[in-house]
């Protein structure tokens, strides 16, 4: 029959230089210093690009994680088992440097060079990033313990993987356990208790709400010892081989990342060991957390660039009403607004990624303090708006599981969450403003380097800075959080793109954002130049 001719359809997108293909991660790399790593960046953008790398991503999402909490002889077991294609997902993530590469080996550029591997692994399978991330997170806190980085850095730092629990294995990948139910954010009303065995090793018992990573091997947890809140580093393996007393109970069921295992688990006199001193766990781990929210932002912007990509994609090859869908001005006016926020959040978030290399100065370290909060908050934000978008430029395909976008709009709410939702970002970014006046100071330096440049930028500016002089005098400053922390994004991101963005760029983010952020993408004021927004998607 005529009507199975299939004709009008977008080819599939494969087999592609994802990295190559991403014009603004490409320009902004080379700008951080990172230009070294291009050509093994173009080899990741192809292997991510690849139809085979996409199936695995679909695969590991279709056929989500199962709990065995028992052997078939009734012993206790508690493993996770995953679809073989989540296996290769991680472990080519993980030979790519995906999570430690920077660390491995330090030079001017090297974390944006790992930030732009994590976002192009990111954007085809986004729950393998989790363990990444925070395998990736745990480097500096255990760097602060000299046995235990004796034992487990040259694991972190290892490019192997392998999913076995085995004793002696070349590499390892860490998760996290902070919360828990009657607290969450609040990790202070913990309730899981450490008690002391001597020469810095405790056993716990408790329960966590949220163990990310079930099959990590080994974990950063809190719990309440004699001194007050601590850190603790717990294995899944005692030093005799043994496994340790961790009960997973059950694999949360989520909105999204779904091929990445979430859990509650159950702590019986687990054996651990202290990092940094009692009562000050908060503190010993909060490089992990502010290392983590990074990831957050870039994990929301590769799925951004997914979405965009896809969308650009999709329209370039349908036509409807006579015309290519690219080429009806108000779809082309969709696509150039999605771009301009994957160009902004770009921008920021390979200069904020340069900002945690080695040889950070204390101003830059000052700066990326206040800048990863408030850009954590921004781009995780609006991230959820950005996946609806894209999806509904595919139409009917886009709701579909055939076509990724039906996963990334599932996916994309879960990194506001993790690590702070907005509220707690929020209070963290006044915190830092009243506790850490240098890093408000490091911030004001950055974005007042392009003053002059644009008036609307600097009438911006000023209207920022008159935000945050209100707050000394206001009787409750969190109401007007969120508000500064937007006029804090949009600064930041305004300065950075017009210190290093092609003129078109700089030009329709400013018009398009400065004054007042639409509800909706695709409401753009005239005279932005929407096809070289849509040209660079």
């Amino acid at each position: 029959m005529s009507t199975h001719t299939v004709f009008n359809q977008a080819p599939p997108r494969v087999d592609v230089d994802e990295f190559g293909a991403n014009v603004a991660l490409v320009e902004a790399v080379q700008q951080q210093g990172a230009g070294w790593a291009a050509e093994s960046l173009h080899g990741i953008g192809r292997r991510v690009g690849s139809a085979d790398f996409q199936d695995d991503a679909r695969r590991a999402n279709r056929h989500e994680p199962v709990l065995h909490t028992h052997d078939r002889w009734g012993e206790r077991w508690d493993e996770v088992e995953y679809d073989p294609a989540y296996h290769r997902v991680i472990g080519a993530a993980v030979a790519d440097g995906a999570h430690t590469a920077a660390f491995a080996a330090p030079r001017p550029g090297a974390s944006a060079a790992r930030a732009a591997t994590f976002m192009l692994y990111a954007q085809i399978e986004p729950g393998h990033a989790c363990p990444v991330s925070m395998t990736h997170s745990a480097v500096p806190v255990i760097a602060q313990h000299p046995q235990l980085a004796a034992e487990w850095m040259p694991r972190l730092l290892s490019r192997d993987y392998d999913p076995a629990l085995r004793p002696g294995k070349p590499g390892a990948l860490f998760g996290m356990a902070m919360t828990e139910k009657q607290g969450g954010s609040d990790v202070r009303a913990n309730t899981t208790s450490a008690v002391a065995l001597g020469g810095g090793r405790y056993a716990l018992t408790g329960h966590k709400w949220f163990c990310s990573a079930p099959m990590s091997d080994a974990f950063l947890v809190l719990a309440q010892a004699p001194g007050g809140l601590s850190c603790f580093l717990m294995p899944r393996l005692r030093e005799d081989g043994t496994r340790n007393g961790l009960r997973f109970q059950r694999l949360k069921d989520k909105l999204g990342n779904r091929s990445n295992a979430s859990s509650e688990v159950e702590y019986e006199q687990a054996e651990a060991t202290l990092i940094g001193e009692e009562g000050r766990g908060v503190r010993t781990i909060i490089d992990m957390v502010t290392r983590t929210r990074l990831d957050s932002m870039l994990g929301s912007l590769a799925g951004m660039r997914q979405g965009v990509a896809e969308a650009a994609w999709h329209v370039r090859h349908r036509a409807a009403f006579g015309r290519t869908l690219i080429d009806q001005p108000a779809m082309t006016a969709v696509i150039a607004d999605l771009q301009l926020e994957v160009e902004a959040g770009t921008a920021v978030a390979m200069r904020l990624a340069r900002a945690y290399d080695d040889d950070a100065s204390t101003q830059e370290v000052a700066f990326r303090r206040l800048a990863t909060a408030v850009m954590k908050y921004w781009v995780c934000k609006r991230a959820p708006a950005h996946a609806a978008e894209a999806l509904e430029c595919l139409g009917g395909n886009g709701i579909t599981t055939d076509w990724p976008l039906e996963m990334r709009y599932r996916e994309q709410p879960v990194m506001a969450v993790w690590e702070g939702s907005g509220n707690v970002i929020a209070l963290d970014v006044l915190r830092a403003i009243a506790r850490e006046p240098e890093s408000l100071a490091a911030f004001d330096a950055e974005v007042s380097t392009v003053r002059g440049a644009d008036a609307r930028f600097d009438v911006h500016l000023m209207h920022t800075r008159a935000l945050i002089a209100e707050l000394e005098d206001d009787p409750m400053p969190e109401l007007a959080a969120r508000r500064l922390v937007e006029a804090l994004a949009l600064t930041l991101s305004a300065s950075q793109l017009l210190r290093t963005a092609p003129a078109e760029v700089a030009e329709g983010f400013i018009a398009a954002r400065l004054g007042g952020v639409p509800g909706l993408f695709g409401a753009l004021p005239r005279g932005v130049d929407i096809a070289a927004m849509a040209a660079r998607a």
